[in-house]
């Protein structure tokens, strides 16, 4: 089998294929075996258990929860891998579904899955939304740039706070598990990424909730009160449910947490 955790290797790979990473496709390859080690415990399952993924890449994710037993689903759009992918996932029970995630029917899928990936960082925000609102997962692992994994895991009054960080609040338990450095990866990132661990709730979408919520953050330096009156909120149903909840007419969103907005919202329906 190919070694996919050697630079070197991947770098011959691409080049017998006449391949390079594809920055449209957020292609920066794990390479460094003892991270790919610490996703697949964070993911946590019984062998036979499916594991979707998203972004295979050359397959080092998926080899390495096949290997560790697992059933791997995973969409890819890069149909230029497809080759690849019959060398580097021969004898694996590893489907590959070519096609885009984020048009994807994740809702479709059995409750109570799994999912893993190395997420391409142009679609990490909206697919982790996504992922969370299906309400068909137990447990999500995900690796991302820090910066986004610093904003899944924010608390009020912090500069990474926002609607994500609220997103991934009412929907789930994040926890950060462990930075990797761009040398992780082949190509490198110039950034540094995170693997966060989330284990969601079975709450429905509460589509209210975060209207007012992307209200609030639509303009981080406006007051919740502007902020909120620029986004259609009655004013003076608004300027009423901040004097009965005694937050400041001067406060600005980034420093409410998710119970606040729940009351706020009831204070203005």
């Amino acid at each position: 089998m190919v070694n996919l955790t050697s630079p070197k290797v991947v770098r011959d790979l691409l080049s017998r294929y006449g391949l390079r990473a594809d920055k449209r496709f957020g292609q920066n390859f794990l390479v460094e075996r003892g991270y790919l080690g610490k996703i697949v415990e964070a993911v946590d399952f019984e062998p036979g258990e499916t594991v979707y993924e998203v972004g295979p890449g050359l397959g080092t994710l998926s080899r390495a929860l096949a290997e560790a037993g697992a059933k791997v689903i995973s969409l890819e759009m890069d149909w230029r891998l497809e080759a690849v992918h019959k060398e580097t996932l021969a004898g694996l029970d590893v489907q590959v579904i070519w096609g885009d995630a984020l048009a994807f029917d994740w809702r479709a899928l059995p409750p109570q899955g799994l999912f893993a990936g190395n997420l391409p960082y142009n679609i990490a925000t909206p697919l982790i939304t996504l992922l969370l609102l299906s309400n068909r997962f137990r447990r999500i692992v995900v690796l991302v740039q820090k910066e986004v994994a610093l904003r899944m895991t924010a608390r009020p009054s912090t500069p990474e706070y926002g609607l994500l960080s609220l997103r991934v609040q009412y929907h789930a338990q994040a926890r950060r598990i462990v930075d990797l450095p761009p040398g992780a990866f082949f190509p490198p990132p110039k950034v540094t990424s995170s693997v966060v661990c989330l284990e969601p709730n079975s709450k429905p979408d509460h589509p209210a909730l975060f209207r007012l919520i992307e209200a609030a953050f639509a303009q981080r330096r406006k007051t919740l009160f502007n902020a909120l009156k620029a986004g259609g909120y009655a004013p003076d149903r608004v300027a009423q449910a901040l004097l009965t909840l005694n937050l400041s007419p001067h406060v600005r969103g980034e420093a409410l947490s998710l119970q606040q907005f729940e009351q706020l919202l009831a204070k203005i329906s």
